[in-house]
């Protein structure tokens, strides 16, 4: 795992892509990068109160899913560079937990539409909470 986030460490620009399908293919290998990181996240982040590991992978695919009618290569280039930088402020923590939380757990339509979509991710108490609450009796 160390040497995932160790290949990580760089954001590389290099050369664009030559054609739609090069372009296509560095989109599909950044997804399979972003999901083998995904655990370390979520460890780190400790995001396993609120969301499983494949909720939180079917988030990110639907984000790539929103992006996938583009057909310009220079664009998807550039998604693909903007996906990179997020997911290196991931694993560098310079994100805070409430921003992962607030981007791609609850949504961002979540804060400013219906007030019920927030509490729906905090359903499940931890088990420190239950066993708190249950002293307090």
């Amino acid at each position: 795992m160390a040497g995932l986030i160790k290949n990580l460490r760089v954001t590389k620009t290099g050369p664009g892509s030559r054609s739609l399908e090069e372009a296509q293919q560095r989109a599909t290998d950044f997804f399979r990068e972003a999901c083998r990181a995904l655990p370390s996240i979520m460890e780190r982040y400790n995001l396993y109160e609120v969301i499983t590991l494949s909720d939180l992978r079917s988030k990110i695919a639907s984000e790539f899913r929103k992006h996938h009618h583009n057909t310009n290569p220079k664009v998807i280039d550039m998604l693909v560079f903007k996906g990179r930088e997020e997911l290196q402020y991931c694993i560098d923590h310079s994100k805070q937990r409430h921003h992962l939380l607030t981007q791609y757990i609850v949504g961002r339509e979540g804060l400013t539409g219906d007030v019920l979509k927030l509490g729906e991710a905090f359903k499940g108490e931890s088990d420190f909470l239950k066993n708190f609450y249950r002293g307090n009796n």
